[in-house]
């Protein structure tokens, strides 16, 4: 097993920790190993329910984007279409995840987090697709993902702004689903996961499969436009900018070109 990841059970229950604290950036390695895991699960008929949780002070920040050329995904374009590949086996997976997010999901991260069925927050997390403020595109299908789960007009917010909104927000627009005290997010996910692995599993199985239906096809769909489109905005100048304004800390000077 990859050291990024760790999996272990109880009961019913599998848990897949991410382990990159403490922001936990994602690249195509973590992605597949989160993939893999869920085969295995998907696999073993005792595991009913699935918790995707993580180390450190976030959930996932996303992608690297300030890291060299030999460190994030994002230098690469061939390496995000890969990532892609592997980001729609995690949506095909046929056993409930319950996303345990203590922290922020920004960007790829939060579209880590919408590949969940639900997720247990609480006030400090912070939820953002800040791809526009990078100059750029949203990608790992949140243009599928946030939009069936919020409404067309609050993932347009989102999308729009690139605003970050806490866990109180994240639950009032239905982004969230429980909200509980930071150090209780992973306990009471898994006590979410625990109360729907006490239902049947073919019924589960037979149940989640009717209510995703399709949903895999049209993230796949989805990154591949998503792909195309971050290809053509990375060449930008804008995208550069707003890379470096992100890394200072700093209102981006964009110029549309």
């Amino acid at each position: 097993m990859s050291k990024d990841i760790d999996v272990s059970h109880a009961g019913h229950v599998a848990t897949i920790e991410i382990r990159r604290p403490p922001l936990n950036f994602f690249d195509i390695v973590l992605i597949r190993d989160i993939a893999d895991a869920l085969d295995t699960i998907d696999a073993d008929p005792s595991i009913r329910a699935v918790v995707l949780a993580a180390q450190g002070k976030a959930f996932c920040a996303g992608a690297n984007f300030t890291a060299p050329p030999s460190g994030g995904f994002e230098e690469r374009p061939r390496d995000t279409g890969h990532l892609y590949i592997e980001a729609v086996r995690i949506f095909r997976n046929k056993k409930p995840i319950v996303a345990a997010v203590q922290g922020a999901a920004i960007g790829g991260g939060l579209g880590l987090a919408m590949s969940a069925d639900f997720r247990v927050t609480c006030p400090e997390a912070r939820f953002s697709a800040n791809f526009t403020k990078l100059g750029f595109h949203p990608g790992f299908g949140l243009t599928v993902t946030l939009p069936e789960t919020i409404g067309k007009t609050k993932a347009a917010l989102l999308f729009y702004t690139s605003r970050r909104v806490t866990g109180e927000e994240a639950l009032a627009m239905g982004l969230a689903d429980v909200l509980v005290p930071q150090d209780e997010v992973r306990a009471a996910a898994q006590k979410l996961a625990g109360e729907i692995a006490e239902c049947s599993p073919l019924g589960l199985l037979s149940t989640r499969a009717t209510v995703r239906d399709g949903l895999a096809e049209r993230v796949r769909a989805a990154t591949d436009h998503e792909l195309a489109e971050q290809n053509r905005l990375r060449q930008t100048e804008d995208f550069k900018e707003g890379v470096k304004a992100t890394a200072e800390r700093r209102v981006a000077d964009f110029k549309g070109r």
